[in-house]
């Protein structure tokens, strides 16, 4: 069902009484064709209009707020139901909220970009509010009393002498239909009574207990379990397979083979796991050569054709002349999303429509990349997001959900669960890109940045669903789709360019993105997309910039940044770290700064560390870091500093561990000792986040500000540890130990 989600009165009324809120002032009044565009509504609102789309009221005052984008762990369910029962004036807990389902929620298309509470959470917030306006004139025309009179309070009207009406009695029996407005009277963020204060994360409790929380965690009725015995590498071609003995192993119900798609099908999932391993035994398979090599991969990608663009110039021939001109080269490998549960779904084949739960960040994209695969229409497919245990970008989850819909329907009205093993996880991922950045810039007489040149090379950082094409199931098929064409993702929020314009303000500047079609490697979006390498970048170079020109690195961008949020958060993070000029770390650790207001739209966040180096061994590890973040409104403060937290975590896993290895056929990393993580005993001794909150300003998004910030700020203090500049990630202690004894 794509576009607005609506419920007509009959449905209504047979489902209890509840009120949709839903109502449209289109046709009301001739407009004059002459005049300018209507404003659109905020949010999300702008594209799907209609309240019922985000709001429910039962007639027992129950409600339910739905949004299109999936909690993948980022705490937005919690936030979002902070939201909604923010500005209707009821309890946290009277409020439900239902995340991404095509048969219930607006198409919000991917939840991607940290854009979740600037478009559906403002979505949620005005809807509320203007819901909130609907019930109390309700009221007034129920009380003969004007609306001036009138409050709201725990779920109802309160009229001056205590007269209620709960929002059930107010909307049990009517609809309204009106569309969003363009401004809502939002409450004033001083009234906050849930807004703005933390509140235990609802996704949290089962995750800790080991309930049922996760897509690898469903169980239905009568389900069965498959898994897929996947090629040995990219272009690999099934010759043939002896499948005699597999089916008459214990359990086996069916081998599903299409093309090169081959899984097999049992009552237990254990007997799935022994009978694919059978069967990936039995299979034959043709394999080509066709990887590049990994020892010389920035030469590989630099050497590729590109589609070259300058996203950004800025010239002022006045500029001192240069005085000092410093150049540098950053890399960064294929890396993995690295999801501790591998890739799960389950899906149902019955009366001609095909249900498929999934951890998927876009259920409207995968229906349509799925329907497409089997050749039915869309209507006859339906995605349920459930969440996945691991995962913030593109990760198997929607191969997993087409392998687990091609298998399902050769077993009518049998639910069956596919999940993937953990060597298919790391090999058949997409991956996030490998890149290439090269830096130029001048110093003038006064140490002031007169010349800045950025350029970076990398593919697109989105081959997410939308055509069956971009899914394996599909591409390995007898009748297969072919993946779509690799694009650009557009500025302002940019895919590989993400954060290759520089926030700082320096008098002549230039930035070109080199756009690489062809893709060794299977990639797509990784957390923070090419924002993660370019901040990296930017920042380690500002820091080496600083250095010759023997200033501090705090106030060295201080003095090339206007941006006054920007300053408040690098003054706050170097305050709290308690930084200061000239100081020295203690023998063997550095310290390290690195600040990015993220996509240059979104949360600011400036990071400072202390790392130590093992100068025996290379091995460094984060001993403590202080975050600075600005959201604008905080909704929840304990769920922002979740987000943060995890990003410094994570972006530090990426920085000193995380690097996919592959040969001329395969990928090589394919479990947790090729693919090295960060373990618990390397987890730092502290990390402190300071919220800058902003009342009543727009919501930023933040789930992915930290990561470059993160990887600069670690990359500056192991510089400032050892005196060695390292530019390759990841900054393992082979690099580190190489580079103190060169």
């Amino acid at each position: 069902m794509n576009g607005p989600v609506s419920l007509n009165r009959r449905s209504v009324l047979a489902g209890g009484g509840a009120l949709i809120v839903s109502f449209s002032l289109r046709g009301a009044f001739a407009q004059d064709q002459s005049a300018p565009p209507a404003p659109k509504p905020p949010g999300s609102l702008a594209q799907t209009p209609f309240l019922d789309s985000w709001l429910r009221i039962d007639a027992d005052g129950a409600i339910t707020a739905f949004t299109g984008k999936a909690e993948l762990g980022q705490g937005f369910k919690t936030a979002f139901q902070q939201i909604a029962a923010e500005e209707l004036d009821v309890p946290f807990e009277s409020v439900n909220v239902v995340t991404a389902d095509t048969s219930r929620t607006a198409n919000e298309g991917y939840t991607s970009g940290s854009n979740s509470m600037k478009n559906s959470g403002t979505a949620v917030q005005n809807a509320a509010a203007q819901v909130r306006e609907l019930l109390v004139a309700q009221a007034a025309r129920r009380l003969d009393l004007p609306v001036e009179a009138l409050k709201t309070g725990g779920g109802a009207v309160i009229a001056p002498d205590g007269r209620r009406l709960g929002y059930g009695e107010l909307v049990a029996g009517e609809m309204f239909h009106v569309q969003a407005q363009p401004k809502s009277r939002l409450k004033d963020p001083a009234t906050y009574q849930v807004m703005g204060r933390p509140v235990p994360r609802v996704d949290i409790p089962a995750k800790v207990t080991g309930g049922a929380a996760y897509i690898q965690d469903m169980r239905l009725s009568g389900m069965v379990h498959a898994r897929v015995v996947r090629p040995p590498g990219y272009g690999a071609e099934l010759i043939g397979y002896d499948a005699a003995a597999i089916e008459k192993m214990p359990g086996v119900v069916r081998i599903v083979r299409d093309g090169n798609f081959l899984a097999v099908v049992a009552g237990k999932e254990y007997q799935a796991v022994k009978a694919m391993v059978a069967l990936a035994a039995a299979a034959k398979w043709r394999e080509t050569a066709r990887l590049p090599k990994q020892d010389d991969l920035p030469g590989v990608l630099t050497g590729l054709p590109s589609e070259d663009t300058t996203i950004y110039q800025q010239s002022d021939p006045s500029a001192v002349v240069a005085a000092l001109t410093i150049e540098a080269t950053f890399t960064r490998p294929y890396q993995a999303h690295g999801s501790i549960g591998p890739s799960c779904a389950v899906a149902q084949w019955l009366d001609d429509r095909m249900t498929v739960w999934s951890h998927t960040q876009g259920v409207y994209p995968d229906r349509a990349g799925i329907a497409e695969m089997l050749r039915v229409p869309p209507a006859s497919v339906r995605l349920i997001h459930v969440e996945g245990s691991g995962c913030y970008g593109h990760n198997g989850a929607d191969d997993a959900a087409a392998d687990a819909a091609l298998i399902a329907r050769a077993l009518p009205g049998v639910p069956v669960r596919l999940q993937w093993m953990r060597e298919q996880e790391h090999a058949w991922e997409p991956f996030g890109p490998a890149m290439v950045t090269r830096l130029k810039a001048s110093l003038d007489g006064d140490g002031a940045i007169s010349d800045w040149n950025f350029e970076v090379w990398s593919n697109t950082h989105s081959m997410r669903p939308g055509g069956a094409g971009a899914m394996l199931a599909a591409q390995h098929i007898a009748q297969p789709f072919a993946p779509p064409a690799p694009k650009p993702l557009p500025l302002p929020d940019g895919g590989g360019d993400r954060n290759a314009i520089p926030i700082y303000k320096f008098p002549n500047a230039k930035v070109v993105h080199h756009f690489i079609p062809a893709m060794p490697l299977r990639i797509s979006a990784l957390r923070a997309l090419g924002a993660y390498h370019n901040v990296f970048s930017a920042e380690s170079f500002m820091d080496e910039l600083a250095a010759a020109a023997g200033a501090d690195p705090v106030e060295f961008r201080l003095k090339h940044l206007d941006d006054r949020r920007g300053r408040d958060a690098i003054e706050k993070a170097a305050q709290a770290f308690g930084w200061r000029k000239g100081q020295k770390a203690p023998p063997g650790r550095g310290y390290g700064f690195a600040f990015a207001r993220y996509k240059n739209h979104a949360a600011y966040c400036a990071i400072a560390s202390e790392v130590e180096v093992n100068r025996q061994t290379g091995r460094a590890r984060l001993i403590r870091a202080v975050a600075a973040v600005d959201s604008g409104q905080v909704v929840n403060p304990d769920g922002l500093v979740n987000q943060i937290e995890g990003a410094i975590l994570q972006s530090m896993s990426w920085t000193l561990y995380e690097s996919v290895t592959f040969d001329d056929t395969r990928i090589t990393s394919i479990d947790w000792q090729t693919y090295p993580i960060l373990r618990f005993d390397a987890v730092p001794e502290k990390v402190d986040v300071h919220i800058i909150n902003r009342p009543g300003q727009p919501f930023l998004g933040s789930g992915e500000t930290g990561q470059g910030p993160a990887a600069a700020s670690i990359a500056n203090a192991i510089a400032s540890a050892t005196g060695k500049r390292l530019r390759d990630l990841p900054l393992t202690r082979k690099r580190i130990k190489d580079a103190i004894d060169a």
